[in-house]
């Protein structure tokens, strides 16, 4: 188990590294100069103040002077400032970080539940009415984008119905239900593409499972379908589901953008964005980097889930 993770910290501190660097290589590269975000278009006449500005904030340095210091003060826990403002890069993504988690755990959450038992009964079904729909709704949500099926959300739930808000959030502190509210829309835009790929995950390793010697024998021994569907298909089928849902969680991320934005939900996501639009460079670099983080940690920890989900993964290692 040691020597596992300490390749997979190996593999992580080099991945963070590469995207760190192609961050800052790319937001330099983007059109437009970042002098403009931190004094008005007024005051950038006055060459000698615009000169004193760059040289306050490092402009002036090459690219990779620059890099190498925030390199320094990125191991140290800085991240930098947000030029627009004036604020850290860290208290930014500490207000901002716990909005797009829990959009990503409520969305993971809905998808799973509902693809587990959605699978397993298509796989059941084979060739049957059940497994023609369950397979058909899970083409359709396929071929929904996620930021349509939010605005059919929002028309649908919030302007037809008016059952829940069209954008807005309401933190913890304001009440669970109010929370929830806010929360139900987008991760079911996220959440559609989600089940349609693990509901057809699930249904076809389960369909494989039940071709298995143990399963025919179990079924020869007179136990309940359900008893073997859930007690001895289930658990080898979700080795793929485990994977796919890992993988997942880069996609996830990019949907937030655009969720977070259609929604007004004070995200990530949506910080991003408007970060790049200002060519705020420390803001994208650091939510990049935490991105990136957080991905590489979820694929280690899958890892680390197929050894406990099966034992001869371990053996192996």
């Amino acid at each position: 188990m040691l020597p596992f993770i300490a390749k997979r910290l190996v593999r992580l501190v080099a991945t963070l590294l590469a995207v760190s660097f192609l961050t800052f290589l790319l937001v330099n590269l983007l059109p437009g100069d970042a002098i403009n975000a931190l004094i008005p278009i007024d005051a950038q006449q006055d060459r000698e103040f615009v000169e004193q500005v760059r040289e306050e904030w490092g402009l002036n340095d090459p690219m990779i002077v620059r890099y190498g210091r925030w390199l320094g003060d990125a191991v140290q826990g800085n991240f930098g400032d947000s030029i627009v403002t004036s604020r850290t890069v860290s208290s930014e993504i500490t207000h901002r970080l716990p909005v797009t988690a829990e959009l990503m755990i409520v969305t993971v959450l809905f998808s799973v539940m509902l693809a587990i038992p959605l699978g397993v009964m298509a796989a059941y079904r084979e060739g049957s009415r059940v497994d023609q729909v369950i397979s058909g709704m899970a083409q359709l949500f396929l071929s929904i984008p996620g930021f349509v099926a939010g605005l059919l959300m929002i028309y649908i739930f919030a302007m037809k119905l008016g059952w829940l808000p069209a954008t807005g959030w309401n933190r913890f502190s304001n009440g669970l239900l109010d929370n929830l509210k806010t929360v139900i829309l987008p991760a079911l835009s996220l959440a559609l593409i989600e089940i349609a790929v693990y509901t057809r995950v699930v249904r076809s390793d389960v369909m494989n499972t039940l071709q298995e010697n143990y399963v025919l024998s179990a079924r020869a021994k007179g136990l309940g379908n359900r008893y073997i569907l859930f007690r001895h298909c289930l658990r080898p089928s979700s080795l793929t589901l485990i994977t796919v849902v890992g993988l997942n969680i880069g996609t996830l991320l990019g949907g937030t953008v655009v969720v977070e934005f259609l929604f007004a939900m004070p995200g990530l996501g949506k910080r991003l964005l408007d970060a790049i639009f200002q060519r705020d460079f420390m803001m994208v670099q650091g939510i990049t980097v935490l991105i990136a983080t957080i991905y590489v940690l979820v694929n280690t920890a899958v890892d680390l889930i197929y050894m406990v989900v099966d034992p001869r993964i371990r053996k192996a290692d």
